[in-house]
């Protein structure tokens, strides 16, 4: 029987906590939408607007109807579900407890009865059934009763065992990310930039408002000649390649011996909100021109990943249109598009509303505020990127752990209002970049069929962002010499896996394939990182050597050290 005493701490814990909502609801209704990384739901998920409004309200009904007609059906699937492994319901309380297991059997077998019943939808548009599938599924994820302190059999054992502390202490975390506007995914303060994460030594060389150049000082007696100059998304922070050393792809590379350098892009501010495309196009140029003459090398490698790798190619054609493709012997591209007709679950934010909203969002200052752009990501896997820390931080009233690449997750950087919002509505929206001519950048109109540069593209096999079949699409447009690599993993851990992780696998198919499904058949599977492969491929480009002194090392040439690495733009928010 449970004492008085414990009764009323319960008591005083409840009542703190609900002058916390009270006094968060009034100053939310006061202060309006002031912190976008939260509520941001997809807009074109919360009421469909425009012409297929209509189709939308007509499949929502028909899934619900069809739905119920098959309720008899999910309950003869409770005990299949039942043996479903879900990492929501791993700990011993959901089985322990004869009520919470049903519960957990019930929710299973529905949400997976919900998702097919919208598969099973017909006579929708393509573009509204993904738009309904994916509003389905967060509805699913959301509705999880591992969300709810009252259906969630720990959470109520831990607010025992701390008498209701730890919902008190929730409610804390809760309303501290509602003041930053942002979920924590690892404590701010658990790691230092150029001390835990960024720690390749390095220099910066040369700036623009725009970005950085970084020198990596080499660690072998010789490197390759020819040098590698990478250009990473401007969305996100450049040190997602240069995690802690062990993970660190730029540590990699260098002790590869590669001459390698960096793009660190500045955080959109007021003094650089009408950046545009062309602006971004003439930053790479420019980055590959202060390369080539520091080196006095007639061409460089370079690497883009993800949107920068888009615009590399961009860059590219206008090269080649401007007769300067000499200037690059090879060009990397990390999870890149440039065919965005199957772009994945970002399409589902793009309908009229959102470009709206983000054209209301950028009204004052011209600047996409980086929490936004963030939000949006995590949605994308909501399930492992927002409801596991509502149910940690929230719920648990605990503190996340401390997690290198979920750092660097939470480091967002703002963007340009007007290029963001051109970026979408040309390339995602209307697929512009395909149609030769169709864009114009450096003065030269876009024609990707142009590009003779020798390419190499690496794909996420399990990639949200850029799917697999979207970037295989780069092969049907390239003329030059191109090779596909399809590593497993996704968007980033994909990516970032380092040989000595012995994590992953890669697939090559050397019989020239001409779809990413006859690629996948007659493909051959490696264990590990695709890394090596990239090197080995490098150097059959051209394996040339040359001693590293000189302007090999950082800040010896004609480019004098601005400040150590990694710089202060990778810093300001």
């Amino acid at each position: 029987m449970t004492e008085k005493n414990d009764w009323q701490d319960w008591a005083a814990v409840m009542g703190k906590t609900q002058q916390m909502w009270m006094k968060a609801w009034a100053e939310g209704l006061e202060k309006g939408a002031k912190a976008p990384g939260f509520g941001m739901a997809p807009p074109d998920t919360q009421q469909p607007m425009g012409p297929d409004a209509m189709q939308w309200m007509e499949a929502g009904a028909e899934a619900w109807s069809k739905g119920l007609e098959s309720w008899g059906e999910m309950m003869r699937q409770f005990e299949a579900a039942g043996q479903q492994k879900d990492r929501r319901f791993s700990a011993e309380e959901w089985s322990k407890n004869p009520m919470f297991d049903q519960m957990r059997q019930t929710y299973l077998a529905w949400s997976e009865q919900m998702m097919g019943t919208v598969d099973a939808v017909d006579g929708l548009d393509e573009n509204v059934h993904e738009r309904l599938k994916f509003a389905t599924k967060e509805f699913v994820d959301a509705m999880s009763p591992a969300n709810f302190m009252l259906t969630n059999p720990e959470v109520m054992a831990h607010a025992a065992e701390t008498g209701g502390e730890s919902i008190a202490k929730g409610m804390q975390n809760f309303f501290a990310d509602m003041a930053a506007g942002q979920l924590t995914q690892s404590p701010e303060d658990a790691f230092e930039l150029g001390k835990d994460l960024a720690t390749t030594p390095g220099k910066v060389i040369y700036e623009t408002p725009l970005f950085q150049l970084i020198h990596y000082a080499p660690t072998t007696d010789k490197v390759l000649e020819t040098p590698v100059v990478i250009f990473p998304p401007w969305i996100n922070r450049f040190y997602i390649l240069d995690l802690t050393p062990e993970k660190s792809f730029v540590k990699w590379a260098v002790d590869q011996g590669i001459s390698l350098f960096m793009v660190s892009w500045k955080s959109a501010d007021e003094s650089i909100a009408d950046i545009a495309m062309d602006d971004y196009c003439a930053a790479q140029v420019d980055a590959i021109n202060q390369v080539r003459e520091l080196l006095d090398v007639e061409s460089v490698h370079t690497i883009g990943y993800c949107v920068a790798g888009t615009v590399l190619a961009m860059t590219l054609a206008a090269m080649h249109a401007a007769n300067e493709a000499h200037r690059v012997k090879s060009a990397t591209f990390f999870t890149a598009q440039v065919d965005f007709s199957e772009a994945g679950d970002l399409k589902t934010f793009l309908g009229d509303e959102t470009m709206a909203t983000l054209e209301q969002l950028t009204s004052e200052t011209g600047v996409l505020d980086g929490r936004v752009l963030a939000a949006t990501f995590n949605l994308l896997r909501g399930r492992d990127l927002i409801w596991n820390y509502v149910v940690n931080n929230y719920l648990m009233g605990k503190e996340p752990r401390a997690f290198d690449l979920l750092h660097w997750n939470s480091d967002v950087t703002n963007l340009p209002g007007n290029w963001h919002r051109d970026y979408l509505q040309r390339l995602y929206r209307e697929n512009k970049m395909i149609e030769p001519g169709a864009i114009e950048v450096l003065g030269q109109s876009v024609d990707l069929a142009s590009i003779k540069t020798p390419v190499y593209i690496q794909a996420g096999e399990q990639d949200h962002i850029a799917p697999p079949s979207s970037v295989w699409k780069m092969m049907d447009h390239v003329s030059g010499p191109k090779r596909f690599v399809l590593a497993g993993s996704g968007h980033i851990a994909g990516v970032v896996n380092p040989p000595a992780a012995k994590k992953y696998h890669y697939s090559i198919n050397e019989t020239g394939p001409t779809s990413l499904e006859a690629y996948k058949k007659g493909a051959t599977r490696h264990e590990g990182s695709w890394w090596p492969d990239w090197k080995e491929w490098l150097a059959g480009l051209d394996d040339t050597k040359v001693e590293a002194k000189g302007a090999r090392i950082p800040g010896n040439g004609k480019l004098k050290p601005i400040e150590d690495a990694p710089g202060r733009y990778v810093k300001m928010r």
